[in-house]
């Protein structure tokens, strides 16, 4: 595997880690009332969303050949 391919591959798990405690962040700040607390979770979701895909792109260019 190339080190593109290992980062992406990083990138795709602590992107599902952080989008997982987002989402558990946002869950209980729900259960609480703490609006704060819940967009807090919402942008880590998306931030683990986005790390999520970069992982993806970057796995991508490794597959890709080279010229």
């Amino acid at each position: 595997m190339s080190d593109m391919s290992d980062k992406g591959a990083k990138n795709r798990v602590n992107g599902a880690v952080t989008e997982a405690k987002g989402r558990v962040r946002s869950a209980a700040a729900e259960l609480t009332g703490d609006v704060s607390q819940q967009m807090k979770g919402k942008g880590e979701q998306l931030k683990g969303k986005a790390q999520q895909t970069l992982g993806k792109v970057e796995e991508k260019l490794a597959l890709k050949p080279k010229r």
